[in-house]
């Protein structure tokens, strides 16, 4: 019988509804609550465990349009662009490189340990970066990308499968730890977060009735003119830049153009209402995550990873225990002990084993409870999407070649 497709409208409409369906559950669930699990994950969970259901009763599969998804993930970094300021930004600059420092340490170490799970299940040893910063710290994206180059070299047929699985479950683990890490160090440290700084992204979930509104339609309409004016120059470098021979995500520039932005524009025009740090710009944040990562959760073929069994999952469940011990033992002491260095804790296990979204779901989770960190999402992002992809290349070469 053929798949079941679910049209791109009809898709981010569900969307919508994984978002309230995770609201809900983490009300109701206290666990999910206690441990700063987002929305968008418990929802998005669900429902991939339904459509594995269904999956197994009729043996068809619910394929989802994500076209809609893919905007989502540009207007989100453009809005994280939009509320950088330049003080932030120079008063992370050392922020950054240790963050890129531990980043560069963290993918040899998630390899090395991606090479004993090939020593111990007898796998072809270029089979480790897909068991580690390929299929982990590279997403699927990565993990496509290198799949079929491997099985070439090794003839191990069913590699890039093995990459693909790997991401999978590694999106999973980096969406259900993050919350967990940070709670642990925020209440053993007695942390809290920056007064009178302005949230980045994480708004409270509020019910009908719950607060008085404060966003209106113009100010609702600048925010998303601003973003989307934002991504058109960000299309713009970004073809000039692949026509220079470097290849960037596409969200990459969006989120530089949006720093631009806000770092000269209100300047030129002082008189100009900008919408950098408004509550507006929160929300259409908000949304386009919180969107973005229920369909990205949602869409999950969670029975594609019953059929690669123990290995990946023995060699899966050694990447989530040296992730969990080198951010406990290292990434928050060498980030300073402090509450911006539990959030991008949280962040760190979100890219590590995930993705930059995954990432920042965490980040936002978290402070929606203990309060804002902004300057952990302008950090974090620079040095996952910016960075990682290049000096990953490097190490997923040096790795293959042993």
């Amino acid at each position: 019988m053929p798949d079941l497709l679910v049209p791109a409208f009809i898709s981010v409409t569900l969307g919508l509804l994984v978002y309230f369906i995770g609201a809900f559950l983490t009300r109701k669930v206290q666990f999910l609550k206690d441990y700063n699990i987002p929305e968008p994950v418990s929802g998005g969970l669900a429902i991939a465990l339904v459509t594995w259901a269904f999956f197994a009763l009729t043996g068809r599969q619910i394929v989802f349009d994500l076209a809609v998804r893919d905007y989502l993930l540009v207007l989100f970094f453009s809005t994280i662009g939009l509320n950088a300021r330049l003080a932030d930004l120079l008063r992370g600059g050392r922020l950054l490189l240790v963050l890129l420092g531990l980043t560069v340490g963290f993918m040899v170490l998630q390899n090395l340990v991606g090479l004993v799970g090939t020593i111990l299940f007898d796998l072809p040893t270029p089979m480790a970066v897909l068991l580690g910063s390929a299929a982990l710290i590279g997403g699927h994206g990565t993990a496509i990308a290198w799949g079929p180059e491997i099985e070439e070299v090794t003839g191990f047929a069913a590699a890039a499968e093995v990459g693909i699985a790997a991401a999978t479950l590694g999106l999973v683990f980096a969406a259900l730890i993050g919350g967990p890490i940070a709670k642990r160090l925020i209440d053993r440290n007695g942390l809290s977060g920056e007064e009178g700084a302005a949230p980045v992204v994480g708004l409270e979930f509020e019910e009908p009735g719950e607060a008085p509104e404060v966003v209106n339609h113009v100010s609702l309409m600048r925010s998303m003119l601003a973003a989307h004016v934002a991504i058109l120059l960000g299309f713009l470098a970004h073809g000039a830049i692949a026509a220079a021979g470097v290849m960037l995500p596409l969200f990459v520039p969006c989120l530089l153009v949006g720093i631009v932005m806000s770092n000269t524009i209100p300047y030129l025009f002082p008189r100009l209402t900008w919408p950098a740090g408004s509550r507006a710009l929160a929300v259409v944040s908000d949304y386009s995550l919180s969107v973005f990562l229920a369909m990205s959760l949602m869409s999950m073929q969670l029975w594609t990873l019953t059929e690669l069994g123990g290995p990946l999952l023995g060699v899966l469940a050694m990447q989530v225990a040296m992730t969990v011990a080198f951010i406990l033992l290292v990434v928050f002491a060498a980030l300073g002990r402090n509450f911006t260095a539990a959030v991008l804790s949280a962040g760190f296990a979100g890219f590590a084993l995930g993705a930059t979204p995954t990432a920042i779901a965490n980040m936002s989770s978290v402070t929606k409870r203990y309060g804002p960190a902004p300057l952990a999402f302008i950090v974090l992002p620079l040095v996952s999407a910016f960075f990682v992809d290049l000096a990953n290349a490097v190490i997923i070469q040096v790795f293959v070649g042993l």
